[in-house]
């Protein structure tokens, strides 16, 4: 007699079993298939299969991806009651502090740590979509890949980002900054 598996555990700062669940239910809401979605967003299908089946821990790229592709904010995924997700890209490692919404737009607000001696890509959000970064430590390059903004401690950049943008922490120290992105209401 075979033992049986272990269970695949998610990572402990998120719960790929509740994203997985708000992915199909987002998904299946605005009738697009499996293999749509996964086209769309630039993801395997295998992928986004084990995503919403909770097997498979996402990243930020490919969260950014799909949220993109379904018209909402990343933290329509993340969120649960009393959470505080984190979510790691190649470089960048945000927590969700909190989400809200006002009668135009909704709100994301997250802490940022960005590692140096890497550059993180995000895909493109839906139109209107701006980022707001404030940082606290460290010199950040940050934006559309093609015009990026730079900033040191105590620097704001702000950028439209329904274009592909990265975040690249220059130099040796780490980037402590908070994200604030603007979704607004269509």
């Amino acid at each position: 007699m075979t033992p049986p598996r272990p269970a695949r555990r998610p990572a402990p700062d998120t719960d790929a079993g509740a994203v997985g669940h708000r992915l199909r239910a987002l998904r299946m809401e605005r009738g697009v298939s499996l293999s749509t979605l996964a086209r769309t967003a630039g993801v395997g299908k295998a992928t986004l299969s084990a995503l919403e089946n909770g097997t498979r821990n996402p990243t930020l790229e490919t969260l950014y991806a799909i949220t993109a592709q379904l018209g909402v904010p990343l933290a329509a995924v993340l969120a649960g009651p009393a959470a505080t997700p984190t979510v790691r890209g190649t470089t960048v490692v945000a927590t969700l502090l909190e989400s809200f919404t006002d009668t135009d737009a909704s709100y994301e607000l997250y802490r940022l740590r960005v590692r140096p001696g890497g550059e993180q890509v995000s895909p493109a959000h839906q139109p209107g979509v701006t980022e707001h970064v404030t940082v606290f430590a460290g010199v950040l390059r940050a934006g559309p890949l093609d015009a990026p903004l730079t900033a040191a401690a105590g620097g704001h950049l702000r950028w439209t980002s329904d274009v592909p943008h990265g975040y690249a922490a220059l130099g040796d120290e780490e980037v402590a900054a908070s994200l604030l992105l603007r979704y607004p209401r269509t």
